[in-house]
């Protein structure tokens, strides 16, 4: 199984349509699921002190999701870059190893907590351009499809 564990709701339709379509498309190769938590108030007047505690609860409320023999993907600015091919590797390894759940944590929009990147297995960058968290869900969902695109020896756009 693979879950997204995400930081906030997507409030827009138009990435609420795309989202539901890609998990449609990746369902017939793997369980998908996504788990919302909520996020926590961040006025842009916080202090660096009161983000780092915004942070912290968010953090922890992500942590409560995540079981100890869960594999951990945290989307992370600070994470390395894979392709999709790297990607497809990565999640197909996964799975010859055994690990019957991947989780890809996606926080919220000022970062992720210290214990939250201790936590993380690896940590993925998925671009050097910077994108709103809500938007990386699609990003991700699109990539995970692709990756069983590949896996599958089926044809995708390169």
């Amino acid at each position: 199984m693979i879950r997204i564990i995400a930081c906030g709701k997507v409030r827009d339709k138009w990435l609420q349509q795309g989202i539901a379509e890609y998990e449609k498309r990746i369902r017939p190769y793997e369980r998908i699921e996504i788990t919302e938590v909520q996020d926590e108030k961040a006025p842009e007047s916080n202090s660096d002190a009161e983000n780092e505690i915004v942070k912290n609860a968010e953090g922890a409320k992500i942590l409560k999701q995540i079981k100890d023999q869960d594999y951990v993907i945290l989307l992370d600015l600070a994470g390395r870059t894979m392709d999709s091919e790297a990607l497809s590797g990565k999640i197909e390894s996964l799975h010859t190893a055994g690990k019957s759940r991947i989780d890809f944590v996606i926080g919220g929009s000022l970062g992720v907590s210290r214990q939250l990147i201790e936590r993380a297995d690896m940590r993925w960058k998925i671009s050097d351009n910077t994108f709103p968290h809500q938007l990386c869900r699609l990003i991700v969902l699109e990539q995970i499809y692709r990756a069983f695109r590949i896996i599958n020896h089926e044809p995708y756009h390169k």
